[in-house]
């Protein structure tokens, strides 16, 4: 259907339309149609004339305004009859007693014009088919041959004026291919108006989609500010965790070391109370390198022990006075403090079995 010539409505120049399609091409502008116009306004003038130029009914024709157009674009029947009489066409009332007596079938003959109101619009038939030519249409539309008489009585039940076209309209592209093919249309156009309101719609969802997309992006954005938050609240409350599992070990270290040093020095048995410190430091060790590395696991991260510094000694000291000074100059690192924490472990074991053999 691309080929068909097919004017939509712009203002109310839908007389101009309506010829245009008809003759299936840019026939007729709005100043030649607006000429056609001013020339019938004069000759009706001239008509009025003749009673009097002073009688009542001229003053008050001159006073009204022009009943061919207005300023919105509008042109009368008679401005399309003269209009097409310049290519030798004429225009015959449908429903008129002169044609219904001729009783001609409407698929025999060639095009239509129908008004109602100040809207005009061309049925046409084109090769073999007749066409829907309305401006008010987003194209044209197919009306099949055992349709169009309905078409055609539809319109006048709804008030419709419709004109049958007289003559030999001329030769145009889209008349001379569809003698050769027929076209078949899945889809029937919409009115301008409702094509206008359904984009409108789609305009509206689409922002609403958009806005939507937009408050789920945002909501996703604080949803992971909020998990970031929960994660840094966990590490937190892990680093308070790791600094008071540092913490008692330290003291349970320090313990240890106190009752090792006691039991060297008096030499008295204590071996009960030494090996239940001993069983605790044990587990609590344990306890706190096993969490320590769950928690390197999941934090996929590794810490870096803290740098280990030395003192030079002038003497050899046991491992029980090495880890005192280590932890009281606090710069002891994690595996040198389970080492020290061992190495002590054994001595204690073994000055309890000195301490029961001398006994």
């Amino acid at each position: 259907m691309e080929s068909i010539f097919h004017e939509k409505q712009e203002g109310s120049l839908c007389a101009q339309h309506c010829l245009n399609n008809l003759l299936q091409g840019e026939y007729f502008s709005p100043v030649e149609l607006s000429s056609i116009a001013h020339q019938l306004d004069e000759e009706e003038r001239i008509r009025m004339a003749e009673g009097g130029v002073t009688s009542e009914d001229y003053r008050s024709f001159l006073q009204q305004p022009s009943g061919n157009m207005d300023d919105s674009g509008f042109f009368s029947i008679q401005v399309i009859s003269n209009a097409l009489k310049v290519w030798g066409l004429e225009l015959i009332l449908f429903n008129s007693p002169e044609y219904q007596r001729l009783r001609i079938d409407p698929i025999n003959e060639r095009s239509f014009i129908c008004n109602y109101k100040e809207h005009w619009f061309t049925v046409r038939k084109l090769g073999k088919q007749w066409f829907n030519l309305n401006s008010l249409l987003t194209g044209p539309e197919l009306i099949s041959d055992t349709y169009l008489a309905l078409f055609l009585a539809q319109l006048q039940q709804e008030g419709y004026s419709i004109f049958v076209v007289k003559g030999d309209l001329p030769d145009c592209e889209a008349d001379q291919l569809l003698q050769m093919i027929r076209v078949q249309q899945m889809h029937r156009p919409k009115l301008i108006g409702e094509e206008l309101a359904q984009l409108k719609e789609q305009r509206v969802l689409q922002t609403d989609l958009e806005r939507v997309l937009e408050g789920s992006d945002g909501s996703g954005m604080l949803d992971e500010d909020e998990e970031g938050l929960q994660r840094a609240l966990t590490l937190s409350r892990q680093e308070i965790d790791l600094e008071d599992e540092e913490a008692d070990l330290r003291r349970a270290i320090q313990l240890s070391m106190q009752g090792s040093s006691r039991n060297v020095c008096q030499d008295t048995p204590q071996s009960s109370s030494t090996n239940l410190t001993s069983e605790e430091l044990r587990k609590k060790r344990e306890a706190y390198f096993e969490k320590h590395q769950q928690q390197q696991q999941q934090q996929q991260q590794q810490v870096d022990p803290p740098g280990h510094v030395s003192y030079p000694c002038e003497r050899p000291t046991t491992s029980s006075e090495r880890l005192g000074s280590d932890l009281a100059g606090d710069v002891m690192s994690e595996e040198d403090m389970l080492q020290a924490a061992v190495t002590m472990s054994l001595e204690t074991v073994q000055n309890n079995l000195k301490t029961e053999r001398k006994q």
